[in-house]
């Protein structure tokens, strides 16, 4: 290549670049950085508030170093997607580069100011996770609403402008709203659109200034102008055009309109020579475009000034990371060694949700209305100086973690179903979420972990008391057993009391049919009552098991088969009503979809704190009991010799709870499956018929979806007869989009990373459409291909549906083929108040945390449910803190104690890996196992052995078989050789 000329490829390896040189930002609670010697210079930058500040900085520093004190300044931590500009000598508007020094971008600090300024335009502003980035975005839309640059409809301008207004003055009243406009231009020819600004106001009402933000990029990022910089250009035909760079590629336009559009994916290479601007597009047969395009610019430094920005965009929205410098040439050097420095967005949106750091609230320098941040960090601060504790508000962990990873990295990763996520409205069963995010405009809710209850100064310290306890009382494994089915056994009645408060709730409602509120209490009244009693049998034994009369010294009470032969035989005729679950589900289905208000009890029932879970898995839930009888008698029997006392009822109950699980359990894949479906379909917009018969439930998860923007996270589910695609959107209901559908019926599927340079991607060729995806990791690609083939064999003999799912309004296949462009349009019903929705569903979790789970996954998880005591320690904490634990749904449940009615906390495992501490830990107790998520480390210890390895092999159960074991055994062998080193529980 001559000298002169400067190119950029724009494809190759999107992963395996080194470390970042540095994080584009300021660290909260860190240091500003270093300043290198040298004379300094004051420098003054222009903020979006059109406030100026002043930064005190050396000449020698990069570019880098003053902007992270810009952002130091105002504690922004998304700070990536801004930058400062300024006016070179040639008159140009250009961007401070990050790398150069500031001596050598600026002739006269002294006299030039920068302008703090959005930089890079995401595609969907749910993306930005700080209130206060997406306020700045706000601040930015209005200026370039205010200086003509940012044009549209007379419509859409005045909605802006209302929701402009909102967040300034508040509430519409008709007379301040009128002077306010009269005294305030927001866009060049305002008089004429007052009367409509005014409307779209009053429908405004309640909204407050991080909503109003929200709503007016909702509504800025879907118009063609938005975010675009015009570069005047004029092609070979020297027709007068302007060109400019999006977050989908590079963009031409004739006046304001958009004439044409090279996405990323079709562009092979970008270069300038001297005035001349080239794309080098991809070779495609169909196209009747030339291999390579020229646009004729300014001058050489206008070329080189837009090139820059081509590279920028590029690397910011399609690379995984910052791309590694070019090696100096030793001798001379050819082009431009620019290259983009800093984080791609994928690593800001990574770096945001992992961070746990202080939020600090910021001022709106326009607005009037009481803002509510302030009140809720006080509130915060207050009840944490109360209680003794350290404030501690959790970030957006990252979702983006592997469920499965190297064995010894991160021995055993643990799916998950359900987790307590507070989402728009902070709250979900009325519970305060642990760790997933609330995307809500108002910010997001402190773990409830910290609470005066869970947190770690206020944590009851029990060691001395455990430690008698254990030397009291059996140790013998049977008892452990027998235990087991004590605390579960609780744990079940108090679901059962779920529904008949379900009953209780709905059945004095007319709206009820009377045959499904004879079809719940005939069921479920029944067993409560027997399990009462049963359970009373078994704390009994279990007291005298454990020494509380004398009666355990002859060994007549230390046994527990005989207690479950006699109950499991008073139960069998109560396994008829059993076949009654399918019937209730049906029931409950049919009437809710015929009564509105019935819906809408069901809905507010679940969102109650006592119904911790969906509540269709409440009613399946007799059915899975038996399978939980099963197994612990199935364990006393591989205990027990043949001449134990105990064997023989053992064996006798076994047999009897068996025979009734095998003549069930054809009923409960079923019933399984339905109760999915039914879940599933709370979850999604724009389907019909999801729940037929014949359709299987086979997995759900994220996959990256390679589009015109490049790649975006989509929700996939897989069926045995389709799968749909689908994304979230920043809505009160939490529900996700469908876009698209694709039959298996003739579907095959191709290996794509070397195709399109992504790794783990992956195309699926339906008979009208493919889509090409990507998956997180190689172990998710792996599962999705395993489960898309079987799903593909199945349709071929299959006489299962074929049923359209999309509602009408989304078969257009125009439609489904645009979605990349406007799959996050605003709805039409964005300005009502709809109804609460679950946010802490199979579906969310596996969204926030870029994960999949297959219908197996959930079916093992049911054989795993746990329920006890267990020694909770922090990472940095010194005691450890009693607490009643419910593992169930791939979440770990907090209760005070196990006759509280509903959970305190939860804390939901997906992505967590279960390990022993080592040795560096210096957790010197018994019995001790380790979950751990990046920075997030929790001790439990339990108190025997086999509770050890229950809770372990029970949270991990997708890991290889026997890896538990192996962990567990390695790790009693070390207490056993080092005995001194460790305390007990």
């Amino acid at each position: 290549m001559p000298l002169g000329s400067v190119e950029t490829k724009l494809s190759g390896q999107r992963l395996g670049a080194p470390d970042t040189l540095g994080i584009s930002t300021l660290d909260p609670g860190h240091r500003p950085p270093t300043m290198p010697p040298g004379r300094h210079v004051t420098i003054r930058v222009r903020m979006l508030d059109d406030t100026e500040e002043v930064f005190d900085i050396s000449q020698k520093a990069s570019g880098k170093v003053l902007f992270d004190l810009v952002c130091s300044h105002m504690n922004l931590i998304e700070g990536d997607y801004f930058g400062l500009e300024f006016q070179n000598h040639q008159k140009m508007m250009v961007w401070l580069d990050h790398i150069k020094p500031i001596i050598k971008q600026l002739r006269r600090p002294k006299h030039t100011i920068l302008r703090f300024a959005v930089k890079f335009f995401p595609p969907d502003h749910a993306q930005l996770l700080e209130e206060l980035t997406r306020y700045l975005f706000a601040l930015q839309i209005k200026q370039d609403l205010s200086c003509g640059r940012l044009t549209c409809n007379d419509s859409s301008a005045a909605l802006m402008v209302s929701h402009i207004i909102q967040s300034e003055i508040g509430d519409f009243e008709e007379s301040q709203c009128r002077s306010h406009l009269l005294n305030n231009n927001y866009i060049p020819d305002q008089m004429p659109l007052i009367d409509k600004i005014m409307e779209f106001h009053s429908k405004n009402i309640g909204h407050t200034p991080a909503e109003s933000d929200f709503q007016l990029l909702e509504v800025a990022r879907c118009l063609e102008m938005y975010g675009i910089r015009l570069h005047p250009a004029k092609d070979r035909e020297g027709t007068v055009l302007s060109l400019a760079v999006a977050h989908t590629g590079v963009l031409v336009f004739q006046g304001h309109t958009k004439i044409n559009a090279f996405n990323w994916s079709k562009v092979r290479k970008l270069s300038f020579k001297r005035k001349r601007f080239l794309i080098k597009l991809r070779p495609d047969l169909n196209s009747s475009y030339q291999d390579t395009l020229e646009f004729l610019m300014a001058s050489r430094d206008c070329c080189k000034v837009f090139w820059k920005i081509c590279v920028e965009y590029h690397a910011f929205f399609r690379l995984f990371e910052e791309p590694k410098p070019k090696p100096k040439p030793v001798l001379f050097t050819r082009g431009s060694s620019f290259r983009f420095s800093g984080r791609t967005q994928k690593q800001v949106i990574d770096y945001v949700r992992e961070s746990d750091f202080k939020k600090i609230p910021f001022e709106r320098k326009h607005s009037r209305v009481q803002h509510n941040s302030h009140f809720q960090l006080l509130m915060r601060s207050a009840s944490n100086h109360l209680h003794g504790g350290e404030s501690r508000v959790w970030r957006v962990v990252d979702y983006c973690c592997q469920r499965r990873t190297q064995i010894f990295a991160t021995p055993c990763s643990l799916p998950h179903l359900s987790a307590s996520s507070g989402h728009s409205h902070g709250m979900v069963n009325g519970q305060k979420s642990l760790e997933l995010c609330s995307h809500s405009p108002n910010g997001r809710q402190p773990s409830p972990l910290t609470s005066p209850l869970l947190n770690d100064a206020g944590s009851v310290r029990t060691d001395d008391e455990d430690e008698v306890r254990r030397k009291r009382f059996p140790t013998d494994r049977a008892y452990f057993i027998a235990k087991e089915l004590l605390t579960t056994e609780r744990t079940y009645l108090k679901d059962l009391e779920v529904i008949t408060s379900f009953q209780s709730a709905v059945g004095h409602d007319e709206a009820t049919p009377d045959s499904l509120k004879n079809a719940i209490l005939s069921t479920f009244e029944p067993l409560h009552k027997f399990h009462t009693g049963f359970l009373r049998e078994v704390e009994q034994r279990l007291a005298l098991w454990e020494g509380r009369s004398n009666a355990h010294i002859k060994g007549d009470y230390q046994r527990i088969g005989d207690v479950m032969l006699k109950n499991l035989q008073g139960l069998k005729p109560l396994t008829v009503n059993l076949h009654k679950q399918s019937e209730i589900l049906l029931e409950l289905e049919k009437a809710c979809r015929a009564s509105h208000k019935l819906e809408g009890l069901c809905r507010d029932f679940e969102l109650q704190k006592v119904c911790y879970i969906p509540l269709n898995v409440f009613i399946l839930r007799p059915l899975h009991r038996l399978i939980h009888y099963k197994q612990i008698l199935e364990r006393l029997c591989k205990h027990y010799l043949a001449t134990h006392v105990d064997f023989r009822d053992c064996r006798a109950a076994l047999a009897d709870v068996s025979e009734v699980v095998e003549q069930l359990q054809g009923n409960l894949i079923k019933m399984e499956n339905f109760q999915k479906l039914l879940e599933l379909k709370k979850d999604l917009i724009g389907v019909d018929n999801l729940v037929v018969p014949g359709r299987e439930f086979i997995r759900l998860g994220c996959l990256s979806k390679l589009s015109g923007k490049g790649l975006q996270q989509r929700m996939f589910f897989l069926f045995s007869d389709v799968i749909l695609y689908t994304s979230r959107g920043m809505t009160a209901t939490n529900q996700f989009k469908v876009h698209g559908q694709l039959p298996l019926h003739g579907m095959t599927i191709r290996v794509s990373e070397d195709e399109w340079g992504v790794p783990h991607a992956f195309t699926l060729v339906g008979q009208h459409q493919s889509v090409v995806v990507a998956a997180s990791s190689l172990t998710e690609m792996e599962k999705w291909m395993e489960d898309l083939k079987m799903a593909i064999e199945m349709a071929k003999t299959s006489n299962g549906p074929s049923y359209d799912l999309l509602t009408s309004n989304e078969t257009d296949n125009s439609l489904v083929e645009a979605e990349s462009e406007d799959d996050m349009t605003p709805s039409h019903t964005s300005l009502e108040k709809p109804a609460l929705h679950r946010g802490n569903t199979m579906v969310h979790v596996c969204w926030h945390r870029n994960t999949s789970v297959s219908m197996v996954d959930f079916s093992i998880a049911v054989e795993n449910q746990l329920s006890g005591n267990l020694l909770r320690k922090f990472k940095n904490s010194n005691g450890w803190q009693k607490l009643w634990v419910v593992f169930t749904n791939f979440s770990l449940f907090f209760y005070k104690s196990h006759q509280d009615d509903y959970p305190l906390a939860s804390l939901p495992l997906l992505g967590y890996s279960v390990t022993i501490p080592s040795e560096s830990e210096n957790i010197h107790k018994d019995y001790v196992f380790k979950l751990h998520f990046k920075s997030h480390i929790y001790y439990f210890r339990t108190e025997s052995e086999y509770s050890f390895e229950r809770y372990g092999s029970g949270i991990s159960p997708s890991c290889p078989s026997g890896l538990f074991d192996f962990l567990f055994y390695t790790y009693l062998g070390h207490l056993y050789m080092c005995p001194c080193t460790f305390g007990a529980f």
